[in-house]
């Protein structure tokens, strides 16, 4: 634990013990402040590169996801990054200029858009991921062999509860719940 910088974790526990609710008491400044610069530094490299693409972390999350589940059709998209149908077809219309990725019509439903990262678009979601691993690893590198659970356990509960099962199965597969 960071010494000191967890006063919150801290009055929380102290809070169940005596039945006080931890939301009544100080906002929990040190974690909302840890994970505001883990965040910042997180997407920095990312962000030079995609800059040099012209892109931002939009086109990154489409790049991504797309990247990751081939065939991925807009309404799932949408579902996944919880943003404007405006927002996405700009960032989708871009990203199909620029030959990152590909929309084909649907093979059951002719309406419906099924949407496929090109050779260039995974070679950069694939570039954009290690970058972002290489730091990931980096951190777990200094913590017990037990720190990559703990970590995903945390930040699943950082999601909605009543989202957590669909993420666990965009993250995970089917395998796992």
């Amino acid at each position: 634990m960071v010494p000191d910088a967890i006063p919150a974790l801290k009055a929380q526990q102290s809070g169940k013990e005596t039945g006080k609710d931890i939301l009544s008491e100080q906002p929990a400044y040190d974690l909302i402040e840890l994970f505001f610069f883990a965040y910042r530094d997180f997407v920095s490299d990312p962000d030079r590169i995609l800059d040099e693409y012209g892109f931002g972390r939009a086109h990154h999350r489409v790049l991504h996801f797309v990247s990751r589940q081939p065939g991925l059709t807009i309404a799932e998209l949408l579902d996944i990054l919880r943003i404007t149908k405006q927002s996405l077809n700009r960032v989708l219309k871009e990203l199909i200029e620029k030959d990152f990725i590909e929309s084909r019509m649907g093979t059951s439903d002719r309406r419906q858009r099924l949407l496929f990262a090109t050779p260039q678009g995974h070679d950069l979601a694939l570039k954009l991921a290690k970058l972002q691993t290489r730091r990931i690893m980096r951190a777990l590198s200094e913590m017990e062999p037990e720190g990559k659970e703990a970590v995903s356990r945390y930040l699943l509960r950082l999601i909605d509860p009543d989202d957590r099962t669909h993420v666990k199965q965009l993250v995970f597969g089917s395998g796992k719940t």
